[in-house]
């Protein structure tokens, strides 16, 4: 039936008929009503078909578990462990860039980040001598240490040349007795530390293994592209002798065949006498190739002696001042590298 359609012929009702329509005139009505309201429906299921897309189920946004905190102690510890979360975790940092690590007092700022963490990754070796009582102040019992340096064979706190004399006026003690802490200064150990920290970060929060495994992935195979670059250049000058006036780099130097002589232990601004005396025993002794002195440390007496000893005084970086960007690891290593592949010529 064409509904929207008019009959196409009329038909006159004849007066003679008129009693036969008017018994039929109640179902001729009734006809009407069903033939209009079946066109009404049919005309509402086109619109309603045409109109109404299927429904479907729409899925319940997850709001997601918020992001585990995880504090550092100082600059290479946050590299690393920055490195590692990426954006899946918030990393924070205890003691500013730039601040004297050994020497280090507690603030309040520092206990109340504490007590807000998930993990507290630390370089271990006694380095962190403020921890302990920081710890017990913030009182987080779910608080997960995490010593990066685990698994780490140490070094002796003093180099094997020659021993140093005290920094800082040469009055107090740096219990070191874990052995030397600097092992990020070695490429292949702070790939170590890295592992450590990735693996303290899945157990923290699973449900980013993944992404906690890529990111260390990723930046190991730099820390191995570093040290080959580390081993093609200083295999050219094996055994090289070098000053410092700061113990940090045994392990750089055991790792390319090199030899640190550490002046003094714990780097000061000003040298002793004593520190003066040493230096010109050491260069006298033996064959000393290079003197190097830690970025931002003015000692107009020290670099009136390189001139007195005829050797140039250069920067060498131990990494506890910089900018937070992870790369800056690379960038400063990199700075390392050059200063003694120019030192030791």
């Amino acid at each position: 039936m064409e509904c929207n359609k008019a009959p196409r012929k009329l038909y006159k009702i004849s007066s003679k008929s008129s009693s036969k329509v008017k018994g039929g005139a109640s179902l001729l009505a009734l006809l009407v009503l069903l033939t209009t309201a079946a066109c009404g429906q049919t005309n509402n299921n086109q619109v309603t078909t045409e109109t109404s897309p299927p429904t479907t189920a729409t899925p319940t946004p997850d709001p997601g578990k918020p992001k585990i905190k995880a504090v550092a102690t100082f600059l290479p510890m946050y590299w690393f462990t920055r490195a590692v979360a990426g954006d899946v975790a918030e990393v924070e940092i205890l003691i500013p860039p730039g601040t004297e690590v050994h020497d280090y007092q507690a603030t309040p700022e520092n206990v109340k980040a504490i007590a807000t963490a998930n993990v507290l990754i630390k370089n271990g070796l006694g380095l962190e001598e403020f921890l302990e009582d920081t710890v017990k102040n913030a009182q987080n019992a779910n608080l997960k240490q995490v010593d990066a340096s685990k698994g780490i064979k140490a070094l002796g706190e003093i180099s094997p040349v020659v021993e140093p004399v005290k920094g800082k006026g040469h009055d107090h003690d740096h219990d070191h007795s874990a052995g030397n802490p600097h092992v990020w200064l070695d490429p292949v150990l702070a790939k170590q530390q890295v592992t450590n920290i990735r693996d303290a970060l899945i157990v923290a929060d699973p449900n980013n293994k993944a992404t906690y495994e890529a990111n260390a992935a990723a930046y190991i195979k730099q820390l191995d592209d570093l040290h080959n670059e580390f081993q093609q250049t200083l295999q050219k000058t094996p055994n090289c002798t070098f000053i410092t006036f700061h113990d940090a780099f045994p392990y750089l130097a055991q790792r390319y065949d090199l030899k640190q002589v550490a002046v003094v232990e714990v780097p000061e601004d000003q040298l002793a006498p004593a520190d003066v005396q040493k230096v010109v025993n050491t260069v006298k002794k033996y064959n000393v190739r290079a003197l190097f002195n830690e970025p931002g440390v003015d000692n107009k007496l020290l670099a009136s002696l390189s001139k007195d000893l005829n050797l140039t005084l250069r920067e060498i970086n131990s990494l506890e001042t910089g900018d937070k960007d992870p790369q800056n690891y690379f960038k400063s290593m990199r700075a390392n590298l050059e200063n003694l592949q120019l030192g030791c010529k």
